[in-house]
């Protein structure tokens, strides 16, 4: 179970522990703490924006890596994984002089904050590395416990769970309370794990008995679905016990992770509901999902305004309402008029803006697929041939420099000739051939391609160019098949191959991201196909236009 309330809690508390009021905090960080402690993310986020340029401004930079460290736990807090791992690396960028006792708690806060957005993203082996770098700069021997214990935790979700009871024996050391019954929990966990006859019931239970002394709701949580995970193959009315109590702190606590993760287990424990619950499950799993995406763009959208934006203008417009609050009637309408017309004049603009930000984006697509995954396909041909083609290569990457000065002056693409398209994929795909990894096209003939528009050509283009290159990044295949066929108006592409396959939660949390819009562009469908026993199995159809 993905315990992200728990982890991001003890993130926070690691943090703000080791904060203290200091005359050198500017007056922005201070008011980002204010915020972050009540709970109002994106003020807080703002001001630790700002607070991180104040910091840099007057040289200081282990204020300014202090506050992006604040901001990528923000981040990871509202599941913007990948946002929070980028302002985490951009904050160890200015966290030079280790033996500082300061620049040490904050790289082990900074890399825990890592760990836990890698294991969202179920990045484990990067979460258990990034752990132990929190491990490595650990000031408070408590805390060190907690690394252990998230150690632990992730090479349990790894399925390596001999190696997890190694770090959770010593995590179970801890003095805390919290911290000895989040590691006894999970000891046990990995015991019954490892040794089905193993009996986990009487630590699980006093795990449970700790937390609920102390109150810990959302630690409560975590032994719930613990106990409901071991009950599930043994005694499902338990099992089921257990994970609506787990469902029911959920909803009391308002955490939509955990009452999705309590409802995927109703689900299958409860099949005389399932239609109710699995709507339910539905409904809060999209909720969770548009927040996330939200968040995701809310930050962005922050971070790349918050230099043209000053705290002074919102103490002058303060100012100016205190200034005309003795004026006549006449006076309040004249008011009352002009800011009707500063509204509309900055929402004409936040319009505008907002125009310009969707053009950086298509802008930035194009460079993407153009430049960055020209180049990729030119390394991959030269890593690839056994005689290196200097001139060809060199042609090439004229050719992507050429398409970077149309992307520069907007100049639309070039119409080409539908007799060329089957020898351009024909090229793409031979270009990922090598010794290890043979490719074969199947039906690429002109008359696929006849009537197909260059818009469309483009972007199935640019999908299997996806396909090759997580094919290459991340399959292990040596053997892959790409067959084309048209019947009547639709075109249709299998592509398959041998290798280790895609779980199915993974297909849309990597590099495959795009394929499904690209095609949903020109009216098309990518189904994959990973119930296979080896390899993977993906089918494009889209209409010809």
């Amino acid at each position: 179970m993905q315990k992200i309330f728990p982890r991001i809690f003890i993130l926070l508390l690691l943090f703000s522990c080791k904060e203290k009021k200091i005359s050198g905090d500017n007056s922005f960080y201070i008011e980002a703490r204010n915020f972050r402690n009540t709970n109002v993310t994106d003020s807080a986020f703002y001001y630790y924006n700002l607070a991180k340029s104040e910091y840099l401004k007057d040289h200081d930079s282990i204020g300014a890596a202090k506050s992006l460290v604040n901001m990528a736990i923000l981040q990871t807090k509202k599941g913007d994984f990948y946002g929070g791992i980028e302002t985490s690396l951009e904050a160890n960028n200015l966290l030079k002089n280790e033996r500082d006792s300061t620049v040490r708690s904050t790289l082990a806060s900074n890399f825990n904050n890592m760990a836990i957005s890698s294991s969202f993203l179920q990045n484990y082996d990067e979460s258990a590395k990034f752990y132990i770098q929190a491990l490595k700069y650990a000031n408070i021997g408590e805390n060190k416990f907690i690394y252990y214990n998230n150690i632990g935790d992730v090479l349990i979700l790894q399925g390596n769970n001999k190696l997890a009871q190694k770090y959770l024996n010593t995590a179970i050391l801890a003095k805390d309370s919290i911290n000895y019954s989040r590691a006894l929990n999970n000891l046990a966990k990995a015991k019954f794990l490892e040794d089905k006859n193993y009996n986990p019931l009487p630590e699980l239970y006093k795990a449970l008995e700790i937390r609920s002394k102390l109150k810990e709701t959302i630690e409560q949580n975590s032994s719930f679905a613990t106990i409901s995970d071991y009950f599930a193959d043994k005694n499902r009315e338990k099992s089921l016990l257990f994970a609506n109590y787990l469902l029911t702190t959920a909803e009391k606590i308002k955490s939509p992770d955990d009452q999705a993760q309590a409802l995927k287990r109703i689900i299958h424990l409860d099949p005389k509901n399932y239609l109710k619950n699995f709507k339910r499950f539905n409904a809060i799993n999209d909720s969770i999902q548009t927040a996330r995406s939200k968040a995701k763009n809310q930050f962005a959208i922050i971070r790349f305004d918050v230099e043209k934006i000053k705290a002074k203008n919102a103490e002058n417009k303060v100012d100016l309402l205190k200034r005309n609050i003795g004026l006549g009637t006449l006076s309040v309408l004249l008011i009352g008029g002009f800011f009707l017309y500063k509204r509309r004049k900055k929402r004409l603009k936040q319009e505008n803006e907002l125009k310009i930000k969707e053009n950086q984006l298509k802008i930035s697509k194009k460079v993407h697929d153009v430049v960055a995954n020209g180049i990729y396909q030119v390394m991959t041909k030269i890593e690839n041939q056994e005689d290196f083609d200097k001139e060809n290569a060199l042609d090439e990457l004229e050719f992507v420099y050429e398409k970077s000065r149309d992307i520069s002056y907007e100049k639309p693409d070039h119409e080409n000739d539908s007799k060329d398209f089957h020898e351009k994929i024909s090229s793409l795909i031979a270009s990922f051939k090598n010794e290890n990894t043979q490719t074969y096209t199947v039906g690429n003939d002109t008359e696929i391609w006849a009537g197909i528009s260059q818009s469309s050509f483009d972007e199935v283009y640019q999908v299997l160019r996806e396909l090759l290159v997580n094919m290459k990044k991340h399959s292990q295949a040596s053997r892959v098949v790409f067959k084309f066929e048209r019947i009547d108006k639709t075109v249709k592409i299998q592509y398959t191959d041998n290798g280790i396959g895609v779980p199915g939660e993974m297909i849309y949390k990597n590099g495959l991201t795009s394929t499904d819009s690209r095609i949903a562009e020109i009216n098309g469908a990518i189904i994959f196909d990973n119930k296979s026993e080896q390899g993977l199995k993906i089918n494009i159809s889209f209409p010809v236009s």
